[in-house]
């Protein structure tokens, strides 16, 4: 007897050959999806449900969850989303589904806190890289440690079992069950003029009571009568629930602006900004619950609020020394020892005019100029050697010999250049000028005389 016999005689029990494990039993619904665990929750059954998907102790995840959720807000964004968006394993409704249908409760609101109260604690150290590493390289060990754990008891596959079952011919299946009403272009009528369900016919008669097409859609009825003649009239239309997402969007304005303007004067742009857009993403998380118990949550508060916290993290990336005031201002050194190490500028136009110092043959003078918003323009003495290096983040850069129609507006624009003084000038020192422009122009230009 060959190897496949042997494996397709006995499909009981006793054909296991000595020594063989059985596989390990499959989730009651065969899916083997993640799912949220009931019977072991502590909160809202995320770590017990990954806890039975990976075949790992819960406490694993709940510890690295809170110790995320404090490195950086990503274990309380998971834990958010995931209650939200996973259902109970007994369920198939998830809890965003409630949510939007206004069917909502205290776990619910939980959910949705624990999302908001992530994402703002994520923007908020969202340049804080070294958090950020340590959150990430903690969340792929636990990810390789689960991927791990769940494969480890997967059994090996019996390649001569696979090919027995190959090779057995298929199974007797029942025939499907008929899943719409008999129709005249399927099944027509008989004969005898017998048939089982409604007319088959668009045009079928008045009195029929079957489930047929002209009771559903109601071709050749009168509006006002019903099939026998009787009076009809339409149900009346239930009020629906009126929608908030006007008022919460006029409140997200409100609650912005007072937050901006309340810190324009006293912080940079950057922390102004930060300020307004977490009180207006605060109202929108409000907004949704609150909407959410009143039964109407708009598909448009919800966008609102995922764009507010797209430009909450732009906000975080901006430059900590642009300023929220526009200045114009001019400095004019007129000597080398008047020559500061450092000229700043949060946000503005800045004119560093150098024409008037004299710089030694064989010295060297350096000087650096940062502006966060605007524009910088330096102008440097006719017989200086000038060594620039300039960086913009988003701008422009202007040298000598540029025409100024000339703009090219990029990100991340960096020069390193020599100028040499023009022929027949008799050469003086070395400036060596650093400029730094966070979003703007940086430009250098030489004296005239």
């Amino acid at each position: 007897m060959t190897d496949h016999q042997h494996a397709a005689a006995g499909p009981g029990p006793a054909s296991a050959p000595a020594g063989a494990t059985a596989p390990p039993p499959e989730p009651a619904d065969g899916s083997g999806r993640f799912r949220r665990d009931r019977r072991h929750q502590m909160l809202g059954g995320v770590c017990a449900g990954l806890g039975r998907q990976c075949d790992m102790d819960p406490v694993i995840f709940r510890i690295t969850l809170a110790v995320l959720s404090a490195t950086g807000g990503i274990g309380l964004i998971f834990y958010g989303f995931a209650w939200l968006l996973v259902p109970y394993e007994d369920e198939e409704e998830n809890e965003i589904r409630r949510l939007l249908t206004g069917r909502v409760n205290g776990h619910t609101l939980t959910a949705v806190l624990f999302a908001l109260v992530g994402c703002g604690v994520f923007l908020t150290l969202l340049n804080n890289d070294g958090v950020l590493s340590f959150a990430v390289i903690l969340s792929l060990l636990l990810a390789g440690a689960g991927y791990w754990s769940r494969r480890r008891g997967a059994p090996s596959p019996d390649h001569l079992a696979a090919q027995a079952v190959a090779d057995a011919p298929p199974e007797p299946q029942a025939p499907p069950a008929p899943a719409a009403f008999p129709s005249w272009w399927r099944d027509p009528i008989v004969k005898d003029g017998t048939h089982v369900g409604g007319t088959g016919y668009l045009w079928g008669p008045r009195d029929t009571r079957d489930a047929d097409i002209a009771a559903a859609v109601g071709i050749g009825l009168d509006a006002r009568t019903g099939p026998r003649g009787t009076a009809y009239a339409p149900p009346p239309r239930p009020r629906g629930p009126r929608g908030t997402g006007g008022w919460i969007f006029l409140l997200a304005l409100l609650a912005g602006g007072l937050g901006t303007g309340l810190t324009w004067e006293q912080h940079p742009l950057g922390t102004s900004l930060q300020t307004g857009l977490a009180c207006a993403l605060a109202v929108f998380g409000i907004g949704v619950a609150v909407s959410a118990f009143l039964g109407r949550t708009g598909a448009g508060s919800i966008i609102m609020a995922v764009v507010t916290a797209g430009l909450l993290a732009g906000s975080a990336a901006l430059p900590k020394d642009i300023g929220t005031d526009w200045t114009r201002t001019t400095w004019e050194p007129a000597s080398v020892a008047r020559i500061r190490p450092v000229y700043d500028l949060g946000a503005g136009e800045g004119v560093l005019d150098l024409s008037a110092i004299r710089v030694p043959a064989d010295g060297t003078v350096s000087t650096r100029a940062d502006v966060g918003l605007g524009r910088v323009h330096v102008i440097v003495p006719r017989d200086v050697t000038v060594r620039l290096s300039i960086d913009v983040g988003v701008g422009d850069i202007q040298l000598p010999g540029d025409k100024q129609k000339d703009v090219d507006v990029a990100p991340g624009k960096h020069e390193e250049v020599t100028l040499e003084p023009p022929a027949g000038v008799e050469e003086a020192g070395t400036l060596d000028l650093d400029l730094q422009v966070g979003a703007g122009q940086a430009e250098v230009s030489r004296a005239a005389s």
